[in-house]
């Protein structure tokens, strides 16, 4: 039986992407959301489908009353920080067939120190050496003579606060140093004002490469693997500025990525595989929904650099764009545990690219980036192709005043990238604000950038394919002076 009242949790473009897929049902289902702020998207399919938009807080009591006015038949949970919260550990308790995990599962996002203990534990590939440190003092010893580092919050706090130092001159060690040292602080300081798990800071072995990330949909039991998506995290062309919780994807052509082998693609999906058998081993519960690796081809090959307890945003836009299936029918599927008899398959012989527009201030100056106007050009954006998911936005008016965050996200699918990337900047040229800078990265889906992407990949995988042919690369020693030896083993 399809379930016909479905209630999302969640209020971003991730949300409203996962409300049009759903609303598009054979089964014509009504769509209700329990959301922060009015995303327009998401009313208008509310309201389209005879469900009801519920604003409220996205934690168990906020669904209590959400339940209590809807009365959903299967609740699906979009972002993190819900699921940290414990909704689907209260939507389960009222006995709703929920698609989103327990927090107990979802500390594989939520805590990166925990990821990276059951990577080691159960020795599952692509791990990295790493230290977490609950005394500042002591990570800040640690950082001062480790070398080349990625330092981290220990917590999920958005896509924010990474930072990666490398220590190749000796001359600017003091220099990095000090930068290190400001890290840590700031870092441990995000950490701080959740106040809800016990490391403060991850530190990680630096390593560098060509991101991607894996989505899988899972019953507990069997999974569905999405094509490979490329994210680019950092606010400005190039790959600069600071990092946020993404920028555009890039996927295809069909479900593959240019510069990404089959037998790396394959290799990331048994990574994936392993860390939810882990995973459910470690925590004794079913992992229903959506289990994400952030990975990087480095010179090991595949490495994880971070899990997500959730689809990735905006990794879901050209996912959904990719799948041929009735979404409804697969989720139900993974709540009733019988995943591998769903059907469903994924386009061929097309590519899609999605671009965040964003207010100027984001993602620092949050404030500077609230409050302003943006219009958009509809007529022309349908005309071109384009789809336009609402995120950090109210409408007011008739007219869309920006929250803060990323306002919209743009989608298109074409027959390449040439033809794909010239349609999308154009739709996103169609979207202005009329009291402040609106920016986007125009190089994402870009010749130059994918061929960029190609080089980089062919380099480091040159260099991992020769390690392992020889055996090299398998122990790691690490060890600052006056402290402990740490010996990593890597087979």
């Amino acid at each position: 039986m399809i379930r016909s009242k479905v209630l999302i949790v969640g209020d971003g473009a991730r949300e409203h992407a996962l409300a049009a897929r759903l609303s598009s049902s054979v089964h014509e289902p009504r769509i209700s959301a329990l959301v922060m702020h009015e995303n327009p998207g998401i009313k208008r399919i509310a309201e389209k489908t005879g469900g009801e938009l519920i604003k409220s807080r996205l934690d168990p009591s906020g669904l209590i009353d959400t339940v209590n006015r809807v009365n959903p038949d299967i609740v699906v949970i979009g972002p993190e920080e819900p699921q940290f919260a414990g909704v689907a550990d209260k939507a389960i308790e009222l006995g709703i067939p929920t698609f989103g995990v327990p927090k107990l599962l979802a500390m594989i996002e939520q805590s990166k120190a925990f990821a990276r203990n059951l990577m080691w534990k159960y020795r599952i590939p692509g791990r990295i050496a790493f230290r977490a440190f609950r005394d500042i003092n002591e990570a800040l010893q640690y950082v001062s003579s480790a070398g080349s580092v990625a330092i981290k919050p220990a917590r999920q706090s958005g896509g924010k606060g990474v930072r990666v130092f490398w220590d190749r001159q000796a001359y600017l060690r003091d220099s990095l140093n000090k930068a290190k040292a400001t890290q840590v602080i700031a870092a441990s300081s995000d950490v701080k004002a959740y106040g809800d798990i016990d490391d403060l800071i991850v530190i990680e072995e630096a390593v560098s490469g060509v991101e991607y990330t894996i989505q899988v949909i899972t019953d507990g039991k069997s999974i569905i693997a999405l094509p490979p998506i490329q994210d680019h995290p950092h606010v400005f062309d190039h790959d600069i500025g600071p990092e946020c919780g993404g920028m555009g994807t890039i996927v295809g052509p069909g479900p593959t990525l240019p510069f990404l082998t089959q037998e790396e693609y394959g290799e990331s999906i048994e990574i994936m595989r392993r860390t939810l058998d882990a995973l459910q081993r470690e925590i004794g519960l079913r992992y229903t929904g959506v289990l994400s690796g952030q990975f990087m081809l480095t010179t090991y090959g595949p490495t994880l650099i971070e899990y997500y307890s959730r689809f990735g945003d905006p990794e879901v836009l050209n996912a959904l764009a990719m799948l041929n299936g009735d979404l409804l029918e697969i989720i139900e599927a993974a709540v009733n545990g019988r995943l591998s008899s769903v059907k469903y398959s994924f386009r061929e012989g097309v590519v899609a690219i999605s671009k965040a527009v964003v207010p100027l201030g984001y993602p620092h100056s949050r404030e500077l980036a609230r409050g302003r106007t943006i219009t958009m050009d509809m007529d022309k954006i349908r005309k071109l192709g384009c789809e336009v998911y609402f995120g950090s936005v109210v409408e007011e008016g008739g007219l869309y005043k920006t929250l803060g965050s990323r306002a919209v996200e743009v989608l298109v699918v074409g027959r390449t990238y040439e033809e794909a990337y010239e349609r999308i900047e154009n739709c996103v040229d169609s979207i202005k604000s009329p009291d402040w800078q609106l920016i986007h990265r125009r190089d994402i889906g870009g010749r130059e950038l994918i061929e960029k992407r190609i080089r980089d990949a062919e380099r480091v995988r040159a260099v991992y394919r020769w390690r392992r042919e020889r055996g090299l690369g398998r122990v790691r020693i690490d060890w600052v002076p006056g402290g402990e030896i740490t010996i990593y083993d890597y087979a």
